[in-house]
């Protein structure tokens, strides 16, 4: 018997498996109840007693050689059939082409990411809205032009829901759901009804700004606006505000900024100027505070909002703005 033992000893160490299946057929043969180690354990009572204490340690030496070995066997058999999972024999052998983020995305992730680093938080809310938020709330009379038809798209059926025109409509959700201070970041898509060409589209980006406060003045908003500008178009970045008039803020401006072509000297993006406008901004008209339940009284704050089209066309020189719905591979490649 003892000598069988060495011979089975040798043979387990030099045992091979390559699949589940032979592993199984090993451990029958081996293992099993009626494997060739467990018939010499049955023989095992049949073994002098003299010899009984040296045969018996190396039965249990046998056995734990042949489990390890099994082990070893069973870890080698999953390993190679991870590293055989790794592979998708279904991939084509030439080499996949990887795309890239569209320009706006990643011009308006630039966006969120300045704003953010002055407190901004962002909001989002619905691209299908009611009049009330969209121009109620804001402070648009009810003769004015933006609800008329050429500008608006309403909802046949009931002429009360329409397509969002600007996010500020997710500010009037803001507003009359959060108690101040607020500080919002609003970015998304809006719709207005307009004629396609490389200068307007029905529907584009807009990302607008909201911070209410007590004691939040005109100067806090022009130096926001101002680290924007020197974060997003270098830091030699000049700019400019003109009186301007929108219903929802008092007062109100036109930001332009110094051009980041020409520096300011003149050129035909710039229209010879040396500026080029960017956003509209103001002061949140105390009636859009009473109306959304704030006190105007306590609060005051700044809104502004830019179209994410118009800082890409700064950024990247891109003059028609059909591009960026048109999917051209040619045009999105230049991104990568």
């Amino acid at each position: 018997m003892k000598e069988k033992i060495e011979e089975l000893i040798k043979t387990i160490q030099s045992l091979d498996a390559n699949s589940a299946e032979e592993l199984e057929n090993i451990r029958l043969k081996y293992l099993s109840k009626k494997g060739e180690i467990s018939m010499l354990f049955n023989q095992f009572r049949e073994v002098p007693n003299d010899q009984k204490r040296e045969i018996g340690q190396r039965l249990n030496v046998l056995r734990d050689i042949a489990q390890a070995r099994m082990t070893e066997l069973k870890d080698k058999i999953e390993l190679s059939q991870q590293e055989s999972n790794r592979l998708d024999l279904t991939r084509t052998a030439e080499p996949i082409a990887l795309g890239t983020r569209h320009p706006l995305s990643l011009v308006r992730e630039e966006i969120i990411d300045i704003f953010s680093r002055i407190g901004f938080t962002v909001a989002e809310g619905p691209e299908i809205e009611d009049d009330w938020h969209v121009f109620g709330a804001l402070n648009f009379p009810p003769e004015h032009p933006a609800r008329d038809m050429q500008d608006t798209f309403f909802i046949e059926k009931n002429p009360d829901i329409l397509l969002r025109t600007h996010t500020s409509s997710v500010q009037t959700h803001v507003m009359t759901t959060q108690k101040p201070p607020i500080r919002v970041l609003c970015p998304g898509r809006v719709y207005r009804n307009e004629a396609i060409s490389a200068r307007a589209h029905c529907f584009f980006h807009q990302v607008e700004g909201l911070y209410i406060d007590k004691n939040v003045s005109f100067a806090d908003l022009k130096q926001a606006l101002l680290y924007f500008a020197r974060e997003m178009f270098g830091e030699d970045t000049q700019i400019r505000l003109r009186p301007s008039y929108f219903p929802f803020t008092e007062p109100s401006a036109e930001m332009d900024i110094s051009c980041n072509i020409c520096g300011g000297k003149g050129c035909a993006f710039c229209k010879q100027t040396g500026w080029v406008e960017i956003l509209g901004c103001g002061m949140v008209d105390p009636n859009v505070l009473e109306a959304c339940g704030i006190d105007s009284k306590v609060y005051s704050g700044y809104a502004f909002g830019m179209g994410v089209e118009r800082i890409t066309n700064l950024k990247y020189q891109v003059k028609d703005l059909r591009l960026f719905s048109e999917n051209d591979i040619r045009f999105l490649d230049q991104f990568k």
